[in-house]
């Protein structure tokens, strides 16, 4: 631990060091990040406010959509702004406070994202039950154990890193402060913690996306004995869903369930979890869904 005080802070070295493609960068992620904003705010206003998105599916896809901003929250801005300066410097402190944000709203998402397909679940093979199972007061406690969970990956996370001593060099080859990244910059070996990390991240992402997948498993299994409209509308509210799975837990499950690696094409990948997905989620969960747009349109044509 005596080393660890002498890197009092990072420079991050971001998407690219050329200054030309740094402009262009920087116009096409502050118009990313302004898109999750509005996109993930019109979803949890129009939900709020409508009364007839009052289901679980839309008090998840909420919350989902708030954990969409507040992930993109703890490494849009800061890359945005590098792109303009040359010094792109983060200090110690701000480094392990955005490893702590990104680790406990990613998995905080992927929780939700599980329960999601719980409540999709519930709804297709238990439908005379769904009322009585997915109750106001058990969606609330599937979202608190959601965070709780998160919070507890993200302190493991972040404790790990803060234990290593850190006495230069102390450029990070990414946009942000990840663990892998921070572990190769660490002046001792690190094997282990990165074994301890990977079971982590790691394992949580890997056993989610099992869960997942079992559950559209069986509700496409149990769809067959549906009529072809009640296929239709399943499929329709499923099929947006596993698209936001493939695209969040694709990425995650590259970088996460392996050992930390060198490979430049990292932080490539992370954008996807961290800025596309985000700024897909209201699209993807809006185009496909008849009564979101509906109270978008009730709700916005009200107010104007």
């Amino acid at each position: 631990m005596e080393n660890t005080s002498k890197v009092k802070e990072f420079v991050l070295l971001g998407l690219s060091e050329n200054p030309g493609v740094q402009k262009i960068l920087f116009v096409m992620f502050l118009l990313f990040y302004i898109a999750i904003l509005v996109g993930n705010l019109l979803i949890v206003i129009t939900v709020i406010s409508s009364r007839y998105l009052n289901s679980p599916m839309y008090f998840f896809l909420c919350y989902l959509s708030f954990v969409d901003i507040c992930y993109s929250s703890v490494t849009a801005p800061k890359m945005i702004a590098d792109f303009l300066v040359e010094n792109k410097t983060i200090s110690f402190v701000g480094c392990i406070a955005q490893l702590f944000g990104v680790h406990f709203f990613g998995c905080t998402e992927i929780f939700i994202l599980t329960v999601m397909a719980y409540d999709r679940y519930v709804a297709i093979c238990k439908p005379l039950h769904y009322t009585t199972i997915m109750t106001r007061r058990v969606c609330g406690q599937m979202v608190v154990g959601s965070c709780v969970g998160g919070f507890l990956h993200s302190t493991v996370q972040t404790l790990l890193t803060t234990q290593l001593p850190f006495c230069g060099p102390n450029k990070i080859d990414h946009y942000f402060c990840d663990v892998h990244p921070l572990l190769q910059l660490a002046c001792t070996n690190t094997y282990a913690v990165g074994i301890i990390v990977v079971a982590n991240s790691g394992m949580i992402t890997l056993t989610c996306f099992i869960i997942l997948v079992t559950s559209y498993v069986v509700i496409l299994l149990s769809l067959k004995s549906q009529t072809s409209e009640g296929r239709y509308k399943a499929l329709s509210t499923c099929g947006s869903h596993i698209t936001v799975v493939i695209l969040f837990f694709g990425p995650c499950t590259f970088i996460y369930i392996r050992p930390s690696s060198h490979l430049s094409e990292d932080k490539s990948v992370a954008v996807f979890y961290t800025v596309i997905t985000p700024m897909l989620n209201p699209l993807i969960y809006t185009l496909r869904n008849g009564e979101v747009k509906s109270a978008m349109r009730k709700l916005w044509s009200g107010k104007v």
